[in-house]
This record gives C-alpha cells, sequence and structure tokens, in this order.
C-alpha cells in the first residue's frame, strides 16, 4: 500500500483570496488557467514530499461549476494548468487531482445538490485510496479550513495528520507543512 499526501487547492497550492471578476464566480473560484499562480514554496514543498515517496494527490471542491461561474472544461484546464506548473525534472509532481462541482446552493440543475465528494464529506479522500492503494492510516492532508481535516479524518486519516495552513491553522505554509510531515516520517 501507498501512503499520500492530499492537498487543498485553493491557497494551499495556488493563490486564490481575491475576489474574482468572472460572472457567477464566489469570492476566491478560480477556473482560468492563466490565472494559476503557484504559492512560493509550492514546488520545492512538493519535490521533497514525491521523493520522500508519498502520492500527492489534490482533493479540491469546485463549486463554482454548480454556481454557474465556470464549467467542467474550465476546471480541468485549471488543473491542467497546475499539473504543468507542479513538475520538477519533467517529471509530474502530483500523481491524481480529485474535484467536486456540486453545491447544494448551486444555480445549475445538474449540479445542485449535496454530494459525498463535497468536503467536509471524505468521498474524493475515499475514492483516490481506494484507486491509489492507499493506507490512509499513514497518510496526511494539508489544507486550509476546516471542512478540509474534517473530511480527512472521516476518511480515517489521523487527526494529527491534518494539518491546516495559517490564518486557520498552526502550520505556515506548505514548506512547513512538508518539512513536519518529512521529520514524523524518519
Amino acid at each position: 500500500m501507498h501512503r499520500a499526501v492530499f492537498l487543498d487547492r485553493d491557497d494551499t497550492l495556488i493563490a486564490n483570496r481575491t475576489l474574482t471578476d468572472q460572472p457567477g464566480c464566489a469570492p476566491g473560484d478560480l477556473c482560468d488557467p492563466a490565472r494559476v499562480q503557484l504559492l512560493p514554496g509550492v514546488l520545492d514543498a512538493c519535490a521533497r514530499l514525491a521523493r520522500a515517496e508519498y502520492l500527492l494527490i489534490v482533493v479540491t471542491n469546485q463549486g463554482v461549476v454548480a454556481r454557474g461561474g465556470g464549467t467542467i472544461a474550465q476546471v480541468e484546464a485549471t488543473h491542467d494548468r497546475l499539473c504543468t506548473l507542479l513538475t520538477a525534472d519533467a517529471t509530474p509532481l502530483l500523481h491524481a487531482v480529485y474535484y467536486c462541482p456540486y453545491h447544494p446552493a448551486g444555480s445549475v440543475a445538474e449540479y445542485r445538490r449535496e454530494h459525498p465528494w463535497r468536503k467536509p464529506n471524505p468521498g474524493m479522500i475515499l475514492a483516490a485510496a481506494a484507486d491509489h492503494d492507499i493506507e490512509l492510516a499513514s497518510s496526511w492532508l494539508i489544507g486550509d479550513a476546516r471542512r478540509d481535516a474534517q473530511a480527512a479524518i472521516a476518511a480515517g486519516i489521523p487527526a494529527d495528520h491534518c494539518l491546516l495552513l495559517a490564518p486557520h491553522g498552526r502550520v505556515e505554509d506548505l514548506s512547513s507543512a512538508a518539512a513536519h510531515i518529512l521529520a514524523q516520517s524518519v
């Protein structure tokens, strides 16, 4: 079995705290590949985790689709750009990207509902664990919101393996989170 680090996307890997000017988007929605910008230290931190043989898997709510602010194709293009940026020595660092386009308050009927993949539900993490033979008890989550940790704990990741970034958590940034994980892995 493999061990993994599950990563939230927005404000964990990429900058996304600003209001967007796209119609139908809520603050923080990002589905334009041209606007994807890695946060400082993210590439190096991901490379260090990958070298330590952790599978890096993104799990992200993308309710922008349900709210009509973006399409599945735009979200996937944004993820393609993220994967391109997270490449070291011509090797992609991300093993997989899972996203949930559903939101119960959405305006697009097809995606207007609650879904088991929508964090704080554990669906994305459980699906990734099954798809990639991941041992959740030895895996980690890095996110920026309480719902990220709730999803991880509900999936079976130990609570002390859930690292939330500041200002909502105790870890300053992804580099600090990676250093913490690697120090615990020896």
